[in-house]
C-alpha cells in the first residue's frame, strides 16, 4: 500500500506540474496518471488501496466540502436563493430527458435503460467544480453577484437529485414499482442534511466558546480533527439509516462548515479554511488519481461514435437547461456563460455509481459503463480547461 501511495503522491504532482506548465489543468495530470497507473493500464496500485478507494475519494471530497462552506457567505446565498435552487435540479432534469430521448435511438436501448444512463451522467462533479469555485471566491472573481457561491450550492444539491433518480430508475428497471416516496425522499435528504450540519455546527460553536471562555482554549489544528470526525460521522448516519430515512451526509458536512463560520469569529473561520486548503492539496490528488483509476479504457473504446455524439448532445441541452435557471437574474451573458462552462464537468458521481448496473447483472450495464467513462475524459478536462482560462475573460474582479 505504501508504494501505491508513493506512486499517487509523486507520479500524479509530476504529471499535474507538466501540464500545468503546457497550460493545462493539473486535473488533466491527475486523471492520466489514474488511467495509467489502474488497474486497465500498468496495473501499478495495490488491491488494497484500490478496496477503500471509494473511502479515499469521500475523504477527499468531505475535505474540499469543509473548506467549501468555511468559504461560503450565508448572506451571499440568499442573494442567489431562486437560481441556486432551480440549478439543483432543472439541467439534470434536462440531461436525463435527453438521454431518454436520443439514447433509445443512438445506442439501441430501452427508454427505461436510457433513464438509467442519464441518471448516472446527469450529475456535475463536486470534486472538480467545489475547489475551483472555492478559489474563486477567495479571489473574489464574480463575487459581486455571487456567481461561484450560486454554482457552489447548486452544485452540492444537484448529486442529492441525481442519486436518488438513479436508485428510483434501477428499481424501476429490475422490475419493481416506484412509489411516490422515493420521490418525496428528494427534498427531506436535502432539508435533513442540512438542519443535522446546522444544528452541529451550533454545538461545536458554543463548545468551543466554552472552552475559550474557561481559558483551556481549544486550537485550530484540534478544531479541524473534530471537524473531519464529526463529518465522517455524518457519512456513517447517512449509511445506518438508509432504507429508513434519507439524509445527505454530504450536505450535513458543508451545511455545518457554513454556519461554524457565520458562528466564529473571522479570524478562526479564516485559519480553518486556510489548514482545510492545506488539507485539500494532498487530498486533491488522491481524490483525482483514484477516479482515474476507477476509469477502464476498454470499455470507452467499445462506445463507439453514437456513444460521444450522444454525451455532446446531452451536453447541450445540459446548458440550455442552466440558461434557463438564470432566467430573471442580473447576470449579463459573459457570466452567463461562464455558468454553463462551470456545470460541464463530470468524474465522482460517474466513477462511483457507473458501474452499478453491470454489477447487477442488467445487459445495458457494460453501455453504461462506457457512456460514463467517456463522460469523464471528456467533460472533466473540458470543465477544468474551460473554467481556468475563462474566469478572468467572463467574470468581474470585485
Amino acid at each position: 500500500m505504501l508504494t501505491s501511495l508513493a506512486l499517487i503522491f509523486l507520479v500524479g504532482l509530476s504529471v499535474a506540474s507538466i501540464c500545468q506548465r503546457i497550460r493545462l489543468p493539473r486535473i488533466i495530470g491527475m486523471l492520466t496518471t489514474g488511467i495509467i497507473l489502474g488497474p486497465y493500464a500498468f496495473d501499478l496500485l495495490d488491491s488494497s488501496i484500490l478496496n477503500i478507494s471509494a473511502d479515499l475519494r469521500k475523504l477527499a471530497l468531505i475535505i474540499i466540502l469543509i473548506k467549501a462552506g468555511l468559504s461560503l457567505n450565508l448572506g451571499d446565498l440568499k442573494k442567489v436563493g431562486r437560481p441556486a435552487l432551480l440549478m439543483s435540479f432543472v439541467p439534470a432534469l434536462f440531461e436525463i430527458t435527453t438521454y431518454i430521448i436520443f439514447a433509445p435511438r443512438l445506442l439501441n436501448i430501452t427508454y427505461m435503460e436510457a433513464a438509467v444512463m442519464g441518471a448516472v451522467i446527469a450529475a456535475v462533479s463536486p470534486a472538480v467544480v467545489v475547489p475551483k469555485m472555492v478559489y474563486l471566491i477567495e479571489r473574489k472573481y464574480g463575487t459581486d453577484k455571487s456567481i461561484p457561491q450560486l454554482i457552489l450550492a447548486g452544485a452540492s444539491l444537484d448529486d442529492v437529485f441525481v442519486i436518488v433518480l438513479f436508485s428510483t430508475f434501477l428499481s424501476m428497471l429490475q422490475g419493481n414499482s416506484a412509489s411516490v416516496l422515493d420521490f418525496v425522499n428528494i427534498p427531506v435528504s436535502i432539508l435533513l442534511g442540512i438542519i443535522l450540519g446546522a444544528l452541529t455546527a451550533l454545538l461545536l460553536a458554543l463548545f468551543f466558546e466554552t472552552r475559550y471562555a474557561s481559558k483551556h482554549y481549544v486550537r485550530n489544528s484540534t478544531k479541524v480533527i473534530i471537524l473531519l470526525g464529526t463529518s465522517f460521522m455524518f457519512i456513517a448516519i447517512e449509511g445506518w439509516l438508509e432504507g429508513i430515512i434519507s439524509i445527505s451526509g454530504l450536505l450535513a458536512v458543508m451545511s455545518m462548515a457554513a454556519v461554524l463560520k457565520m458562528k466564529s469569529t473571522e479570524f478562526v473561520s479564516k485559519r480553518l479554511a486556510e489548514k482545510f486548503g492545506k488539507l485539500w492539496l494532498a487530498a486533491e490528488v488522491v481524490l483525482f488519481v483514484l477516479v482515474g483509476a476507477a476509469v477502464d479504457i476498454r470499455f470507452t473504446l467499445s462506445a463507439g461514435i453514437a456513444a460521444v455524439l450522444m454525451v455532446f448532445i446531452a451536453l447541450f441541452f445540459r446548458s440550455v437547461g442552466v440558461l434557463c435557471c438564470l432566467i430573471g437574474t442580473s447576470l449579463n451573458m459573459k457570466e452567463r456563460l461562464f455558468c454553463v462552462i462551470a456545470y460541464l464537468p463530470k468524474a465522482t458521481v460517474q466513477a462511483a455509481i457507473g458501474a452499478v448496473p453491470l454489477s447487477l447483472g442488467l445487459p445495458c450495464g457494460k453501455l453504461v459503463l462506457s457512456v460514463a467513462v467517456l463522460a469523464i475524459i471528456i467533460t472533466a478536462p473540458l470543465g477544468a480547461f474551460g473554467i481556468d482560462t475563462s474566469y478572468k475573460k467572463l467574470l468581474k474582479k470585485k
